[in-house]
C-alpha cells in the first residue's frame, strides 16, 4: 500500500496516525509525502498507474500500480441547505434520539443521513446504516402525516 499525501505531515487523529506509522514500520505501507495525483492512468477496464507531482520540487513522476482509492478530506456538500437547516461546522444536525426519528432535522419532514450529518465516523458503512434509518424515519413520518 502506498499512501500519497499532499503535505509533509498528517492531520488525522493521533490514534489513526499511530496506526499508519506502525504499518510503515512493518513495511506494509509506504508514504509519499508532498505529492498530489495529477492523473489516473489506464483504460476502461483497468488502472495501470498514476502521474504524480511533488508539490515542493515541482517535479512529476509516474507510479505503476493496479488499484486506486481516493480520499481527500471530509467536507460535507451542504451549502444548499445553509440558512434552511440547523448545521454545525457544515454538517446537518440530526435528532439522534433514543426514541426513533433519529435522522430528523430542524425542519419537520426533512431527514439527513451519511456524509452530510456524520462528522465523527465518516465511513461508508455508517452512511449506509444512517441511510436506512432515514428511509424508515421518512416512511413513518409519511404514514403518520397523510
Amino acid at each position: 500500500v502506498i499512501l500519497i499525501h499532499r503535505r509533509d505531515e498528517l492531520r488525522a487523529e493521533k490514534i489513526l496516525q499511530e496506526r499508519i506509522f506502525k504499518k510503515v514500520e512493518e513495511g506494509k505501507i509506504e508514504i509519499l509525502w508532498d505529492h498530489i495525483v495529477e492523473e489516473v492512468l489506464g483504460d476502461s477496464n483497468k488502472v495501470s498507474g498514476l502521474n504524480l507531482k511533488n508539490v515542493i520540487k515541482d517535479e512529476t513522476s509516474q507510479l505503476d500500480l493496479e488499484g486506486v482509492f481516493i480520499a481527500i478530506g471530509h467536507n460535507p456538500n451542504t451549502d444548499i441547505f445553509k440558512d434552511q437547516l440547523n448545521m454545525k461546522d457544515g454538517y446537518i444536525q440530526i435528532n439522534s434520539g433514543l426514541e426513533g426519528n433519529a435522522t430528523s432535522t430542524s425542519v419537520e419532514g426533512v431527514f439527513a443521513a451519511g456524509d452530510v450529518s456524520d462528522h465523527i465516523y465518516r465511513q461508508a458503512i455508517t452512511s449506509a446504516g444512517l441511510g436506512c434509518m432515514a428511509a424508515l424515519d421518512a416512511e413513518k413520518y409519511l404514514s403518520e402525516n397523510q
